[in-house]
């Protein structure tokens, strides 16, 4: 098996309703999403796929969460933005995006979400 991991940054605002503390105030966070990928086929090239096409794909997803207030996006509606939402955001929205352009050789591996260098969470299935 063959991992593949990019990593885009991006910013934006949430706030954690019914945290006890702080988190519970509008704030915001750099993140820096980490999306791996992993199979056993690698193209003619000897590419399991090319960084620039996973980055442009993950770009797609990450695009519509920078510089947003994620609390008011419809892909949180009915619970908080975490750190946990968004990996599993992310990790759903690139597995449906590979499906989509046929790359059935690709599975998701995890999605990492860092709110800082030390703070993060991952998902995977």
């Amino acid at each position: 098996m063959i991992e593949l991991t990019v990593e885009i940054p991006f910013s934006a605002a949430h706030q954690i309703e019914g945290h006890p503390g702080q988190c519970a105030r509008l704030h915001g966070h750099n993140y820096r999403a980490v999306v791996t990928v992993a199979g056993e086929q690698l193209n003619g090239m000897g590419m399991l796929v090319d960084f620039g096409e996973l980055k442009a794909l993950c770009s797609q997803l990450v695009g519509a969460l920078d510089h947003r207030y994620l609390n008011e996006l419809p892909a949180f509606a009915g619970g908080n933005p975490t750190a946990e939402a968004i990996a599993q955001h992310l990790h759903r929205g690139v597995a449906s995006l590979l499906a989509e352009r046929g790359a059935k050789h690709l599975t998701v591996a995890r999605v990492t979400v860092y709110e800082s260098d030390r703070s993060y969470a991952t998902y995977r299935e």
